[in-house]
């Protein structure tokens, strides 16, 4: 008997959603952030996922933005897909930050549910149409209710899966069943935004990840799915194990992960510069143990 291979995920299978680098001053490092881009894609990026909850897209300004996009599209050239997050809680500027990505250079859009709000199921899909409708780039929907407070329901997704540019979801609801739900009924590529759930989402049909561990381990992570693709399931579920302490204290141990993923790329003289506030820097201790569980990591 033979399977009709499953087509290649839109925008690749292992993204890192990278955080924005800054100066000690504060502003846009675009050089670091050319620098920080071209290691990722070396270490096994397929694709960058700019301006989204690690890149503390609530801080950076429409210019800001564009001038990310730009930088590290130069940066990568066609070796990765770069997808600009553009959503926000106002419909009429997430079409604007969507325009303005695609002149900018961008491969595809993450739109978040819009926050605050907390529009009902119906405004919510209206929302997300108006924008692909507005945008000549494919669509990645983010579900994140935790931060929103709103949920992108699996029915809403199921009937915006119709929408010829809405190709995609990141998958921050923890909701399991209804990710294989949508996966059963669409052709979607479902991608895990949340690192614990990276291997579990790709062994039920998921096309990959965007993660905010991989600005630091890109290498380690994108073994998961290599050993998955290559019919070792054990070896792949010992590597995510494996990645499992760094992934705790990055993700849920109480700091944000852009503050964490900045903290830990700092101490390895990499590209990161300060959060911008109301965020805070990790501490001394903080960053003891993250450092730490990294080592084991890449030295076991």
């Amino acid at each position: 008997m033979t399977t009709t291979p499953s087509p290649a995920p839109p925008f690749g299978r292992a993204l890192c959603a990278m955080i924005t680098p800054f100066t000690e001053a504060g502003s846009l490092d675009v050089d670091g952030a050319q620098r920080l881009a071209e290691r990722l894609v070396s270490e096994g990026c397929d694709g960058l996922v700019l301006s989204g909850t690690t890149g503390e897209s609530p801080t950076t300004t429409d210019a800001e933005k564009s001038e990310l996009i730009r930088a590290v599209r130069e940066a990568v050239g066609d070796r990765a897909s770069v997808v600009a997050g553009v959503g926000t809680f106002d419909t009429r500027h997430t079409v604007e930050l969507a325009l303005a990505a695609e002149k900018a250079g961008a491969d595809g859009l993450l739109v978040v549910a819009p926050y605050y709000s907390k529009p009902p199921q119906d405004a919510v899909e209206a929302h997300f149409r108006e924008v692909a409708d507005a945008a000549g780039l494919p669509l990645a929907l983010y579900d994140i209710p935790g931060r929103t407070g709103t949920r992108i329901e699996p029915e809403t997704l199921i009937r915006l899966a119709e929408h010829p540019r809405v190709v995609a979801v990141k998958d921050c609801s923890y909701d399991f069943l209804g990710a294989q739900k949508v996966l059963s009924r669409t052709e979607l590529a479902y991608y895990a935004g949340c690192d614990e759930h990276n291997l579990a989402l790709y062994a039920v049909g998921g096309a990959g990840y965007i993660s905010t561990v991989a600005n630091v381990v890109p290498a380690q992570l994108r073994a998961v799915l290599d050993a998955f693709e290559a019919g070792d399931t054990p070896v792949s579920a010992r590597l995510q194990q494996r990645a499992t302490p760094l992934i705790e204290l990055m993700m849920s141990a109480g700091l944000p992960g852009s503050v964490t993923a900045k903290a830990l790329l700092h101490e390895l003289g990499l590209p990161a510069g300060p959060v911008r506030a109301p965020l805070r820097p990790a501490r001394r201790e903080a960053v003891d143990g993250l450092l730490a569980a990294y080592q084991e990591l890449v030295t076991d």
